[in-house]
């Protein structure tokens, strides 16, 4: 079962390609042309228009696209014809255009005719990706950058500590407890039950775990501390617990973009998997399997905190999102707001004492050369990312796995096969575990 959003590179194989994307409103359609691997500026398409065109869904321009009628030459002019086009303005003068659709895979060469008939504008629609590159961490550079970030759509002065000033929720006690328990490498069950008992909710959830389909838990579990010792274990209910109390501090936006992975969905996958990969490294190089698996349940965090700060650009950044889905997210937030997920994502979970491993991986998750002491966990949640963009199972572009991760791992291409293969099979059990997750949420709304 596919769930993400993907897109190959639509400029693979020509350097001098031309995506082709249909944008519609309620007023009809119109199609746009601009250098393959450049970003769809819907900001001066808004401004040069007048009209609140947005990109069709996926789904959608697969059929559009995919239409008996489109898939020879008369058929592609008549398109070409038929429609409004906004053409960016660095394509002006070229003889001829090698156009490509993503979704549909649709692919021809079309010759400007010059006809007056045709509504046609050329305009300032692209930014290159050149000029798309996400920040790199920095020394006491994020909370800065968030700042400036914050101070572009609001008028916020920041005079108190950030996170006071923006209005971020604090952690919950029972969430402060648990933090200091998974950064502790001598606490255990004994320290960590009294924790789960004082709390009726986390109670509720962890019984709802141990009994899940996921855990197959044989004989009946009767009590917490049955749950805790016998079923799931001090890192599971550690990591998940901290998974949940993250999320009822910000909820899951409504309007994210179209057809894109459910957030929690996305977490357990990544959590899981990772978790996995991590058990297949050989001992002496294997990072902390239980901070691997925080680090994947919490590699999106970031996004819910742009949902929180940004919540009247949160729409338009999800309409850049869908028009450009051959870019990482992050290249696009960077565009949109001036901060990306990785950012804010990494900058609050560290001042909230999160372990340093989980923060630095989070925040370094989109570099080549991470920091070397955090470098396996940025690892494997590169793999894991790629693996399940492979799959259909989380959004984003699809990157081919250079055999230089694996080796860096420590891990070969039929440990790495084996484990996204015991995901699949697991896949009903995961999804009853997400809607565990999900639930608990909004009933803490």
């Amino acid at each position: 079962m596919s769930l993400g959003v993907q897109a190959p590179d639509p400029g693979a194989g020509d350097e001098n390609a031309v995506r082709l994307v249909l944008l519609h409103d309620a007023q009809g359609k119109a199609l746009v042309l601009l250098p393959a691997r450049s970003l769809l500026n819907l900001g001066n398409i808004w401004s040069l228009t007048g009209r609140r065109l947005q990109t069709t869904r996926g789904e959608d321009a697969q059929r559009f696209f995919s239409q008996a009628g489109l898939q020879n030459e008369p058929g592609q002019k008549r398109l070409m014809a038929s429609l409004p086009l906004i053409i960016d303005q660095t394509l002006e003068g070229a003889p001829v255009l090698q156009l490509r659709e993503l979704y549909s895979g649709l692919a021809f060469s079309w010759r400007y005719p010059g006809s007056s008939e045709q509504p046609v504008q050329f305009a300032d629609i692209a930014v290159s990706q050149s000029k798309l590159a996400s920040p790199r961490p920095g020394e006491g550079q994020d909370e800065a950058a968030i700042t400036r970030a914050v101070e572009r759509f609001t008028a916020l002065r920041i005079q108190q500590r950030l996170e006071d000033t923006l209005g971020l929720p604090a952690l919950a006690p029972t969430t402060q407890k648990i933090i200091m328990l998974r950064s502790d490498p001598d606490a255990g069950v004994d320290d960590l039950v009294p924790v789960v008992r004082l709390d009726p909710s986390l109670s509720a959830q962890v019984m709802s775990w141990a009994v899940s389909p996921y855990y197959a838990a044989p004989g009946k579990v009767s009590s917490i501390d049955d749950a805790v010792i016998r079923v799931l274990g001090f890192d599971l209910v550690v990591n998940l617990a901290l998974g949940i109390a993250m999320g009822q501090v910000l909820r899951v936006p409504d309007d994210m973009p179209r057809g894109s992975t459910p957030y929690w969905q996305q977490a357990v996958y990544a959590a899981t998997l990772a978790e996995m990969l991590a058990r297949k490294i050989p001992l002496e190089r294997r990072p902390k399997v239980g901070l691997v698996y925080l680090s994947g349940l919490l590699h999106n965090f970031g996004y819910l905190v742009l949902a929180h700060l940004f919540q009247p650009q949160f729409s338009v950044l999800s309409r850049y999102i869908e028009a450009n889905p051959h870019l990482e997210p992050v290249m696009v937030e960077q565009q949109v707001l001036n901060v990306t997920r990785d950012q804010i994502g990494g900058w609050l979970l560290d001042s909230w004492n999160l372990p340093a491993e989980v923060c630095a991986a989070i925040r370094q998750q989109q570099m080549e050369s991470p920091d070397e002491e955090v470098e396996p966990y940025v690892g494997l949640l590169q793999l894991t990312t790629r693996l399940l963009r492979a799959e259909g199972l989380a959004d984003g572009p699809v990157h081919a796995i250079e055999p230089a991760l694996y080796e860096r791992l420590g891990l070969t291409a039929d440990q790495v096969a084996d484990a996204v293969e015991s995901l699949k099979a697991s896949q009903d059990e995961l999804t009853e575990l997400t809607h565990t997750l999900s639930k608990s949420r909004a009933q803490a709304s």
